[in-house]
């Protein structure tokens, strides 16, 4: 027997598991190293496409940075704490920097979360804006774009000279990757822009999802192509887009021209993070990785869509997910009232929100597979989204029974299986 770590929460749980009968899906990602603050200065002095940040910034702009929220890992701490000094040396005075949360339709930010996002340092010198996509009197409006998308964004983004965007680099279900553009929108959009973008994924006349729209998928994706629509008419004067470890350290970092730089991150990151199986197997035990990829359910669904790429019809996902901050937004779980994935979508069409499209998308999954959640979450709010609830580990794995062959995911929602055919 070989044991194995699997993160959930702020914590292990460990498995014994017969090597005859399960393969680990870990690709390399367990032989990255993190960066030195040295070796990230570099990269913003070598950035993608781009003038290096001192001859970018100075004494004359007043600069506001982008910083995901807690529910993404970004090494933020670290980047945040060079970015501000070297804007600082370029000439930019410490009272004309300003740092917002994009942090869409989720919760504001916290003040231990900021402490932890940005340092004590951080906190204590450069003023910090909180984002709510729900509140008009913090938008401005730059019109529709050609697909008659109202762009509504927080007002922040104009009323400083410049704007660096920062994030991270991950794959995700339907806009293909994380970071880049998603930090204007739906990161800074309002709840009606955020709607319009995410109603493009799904294709209300065939049914699913659009063509282009998937994990991995950039070109012909209209969801993605919309976002770099609506961040194109901000124009970010520079990029920052980290790719980390499980622990949330940095172990690449794309600097520079918004665009470029992300595009080339995330070609690379799709080369390092995918990992090519010979068939799909009856089960797939599956980690989100812990924290903060398992923060909550509508954040953990990102490796139960993983690991539904590795598992056959019918088949078993037991998915790791502690859910310490609940299912993720107060209106998830209504959209379970429909009784299918085919009515919850013709629901949608009608009355389109965003957290409903998440939930069809994992309704879809627990229709197609058996999906046991091991979780924080009331037993009843588990079935009710069609799922099977379990207490532990091992009460999972009394589920699965048998004897067929699996995988085991520890990163979830970090590495990509791509079967063959």
């Amino acid at each position: 027997m070989t044991e194995i770590q699997l993160g959930y929460g702020k914590k292990y749980l460990a498995f014994s598991f017969d090597e005859t009968r399960y393969d680990v899906l870990s690709g390399n990602l367990n032989d990255t190293q993190p960066l030195s603050d040295a070796e990230i200065g570099e990269a913003l002095s070598a950035p993608i496409q781009s003038l290096p940040l001192e001859d970018l910034f100075s004494g004359n702009d007043s600069v506001l940075i982008v910083v995901s929220d807690a529910t993404r890992a970004t090494a933020s701490a670290q980047i945040l704490n060079l970015l501000v000094r070297r804007l600082i040396q370029a000439g930019v005075s410490p009272a004309d920097l300003a740092i917002i949360f994009a942090t869409g339709i989720h919760r504001t930010v916290t003040s231990e979360e900021k402490l932890e996002l940005l340092t004590p340092f951080i906190v204590q010198r450069i003023k910090t804006i909180d984002h709510s996509a729900y509140d008009a009197s913090k938008m401005i409006s730059l019109g529709t774009t050609e697909l008659d998308t109202p762009v509504e964004v927080n007002r922040a983004l104009r009323d400083f000279s410049q704007v660096i965007i920062t994030g991270a680099i991950g794959f995700h279900y339907f806009a293909g990757f994380t970071g880049g553009r998603k930090s204007i929108c739906p990161g800074l959009a309002s709840a009606r822009t955020i709607e319009a973008t995410h109603r493009l994924a799904l294709d209300f006349v065939n049914g699913g999802r659009r063509a282009g729209v998937g994990t991995g998928l950039l070109e012909g994706n209209p969801f993605h192509e919309e976002c770099e629509r609506i961040a194109a008419l901000i124009e970010p004067r520079f990029s920052i887009n980290s790719v980390v470890d499980e622990r949330g350290r940095a172990t690449r970092v794309y600097a520079g021209d918004w665009r470029a730089a992300h595009q080339v991150g995330c070609s690379e990151y799709l080369t390092s993070h995918s990992i090519a199986i010979d068939q799909k197997r009856e089960v797939v035990i599956a980690s989100c990785g812990g924290s903060p990829y398992d923060l909550n359910l509508i954040q953990a669904h990102k490796a139960l869509d993983m690991a539904a790429h590795a598992c056959s019809d019918g088949g078993t996902i037991v998915l790791l997910a502690e859910c310490s901050d609940g299912l993720g937004h107060p209106s998830f779980l209504k959209w379970f009232d429909e009784g299918s994935s085919k009515a919850l979508e013709r629901r949608l069409h009608d009355a389109y929100e965003v957290n409903g499209q998440t939930a069809w998308s994992l309704l879809t999954k627990s229709e197609r597979y058996r999906v046991v959640l091991v979780s924080d979450l009331p037993d009843d709010q588990v079935l009710y989204m069609k799922m099977t609830p379990a207490h532990s580990l091992t009460e999972a794995l009394n589920e699965v029974g048998g004897e067929s062959q699996g995988y085991i995911m520890p990163h979830g929602a970090r590495l990509l299986p791509r079967a063959a055919g």
